[in-house]
């Protein structure tokens, strides 16, 4: 009888367990972001710093290729694929008028950001192996989601700027800024 109500305690426990890892993060459609593999992300809020320079360029020369290689000013108008393996800030158009995206933190598997857009503000981070974050701007709001992705381009939404940082092994993020 003690084996069996481990046996039944141990399956709970399993049972329990899955509930937990799948949670509520069901796939955000509506937005186009990627849907979660029921890994957990290393998500967390970026922290206040900055590029105080303005450069725009970064420090470090990309290991990765990118449509734009790492000219911040290709995404001006809202659409490009830079690599990024410093703190830079890129300023593009939005639905709500001017935006500003500024890169923290680049780092083996890591990635840090925050977005400014009208009286908005949206900050993103993910560490590990193939883990970036999503950030889909529109007029009166924007979203976010953080989670395993790849570097392919994201696609495009009506009405809305999406913001795709994918980090990389390393240290090289892929940014992707579609209209």
């Amino acid at each position: 009888m003690a084996a069996r109500t481990s046996v039944r305690a141990g399956l709970g426990l399993t049972v329990l367990t899955a509930v937990a890892v799948t949670g509520c993060g069901g796939p955000d459609e509506t937005d186009g972001a990627p849907p979660r593999d029921g890994r957990p992300s290393a998500s967390r809020s970026a922290p206040s710093s900055t590029n105080s320079s303005g450069s725009g360029s970064p420090s470090a020369k990309p290991s990765v290729s990118a449509a734009y290689g790492s000219a911040v000013a290709a995404c001006s108008d809202g659409n490009c694929e830079i690599a990024v393996s410093a703190p830079v800030t890129v300023r593009f158009k939005s639905p709500a008028g001017p935006a500003t995206l500024s890169v923290t933190e680049v780092g083996p598997n890591k990635v840090e950001y925050t977005v400014k857009s009208g009286n908005g503000r949206s900050q993103g981070g993910a560490g590990g192996p193939g883990q970036g974050c999503v950030t889909v701007l529109r007029d009166h709001g924007s979203s976010n989601v953080c989670g395993r992705l790849d570097t392919a381009r994201p696609a495009a939404q009506p009405d809305a700027v999406v913001i795709q940082m994918t980090a990389g092994a390393d240290g090289t993020a892929i940014l992707h800024i579609v209209s």
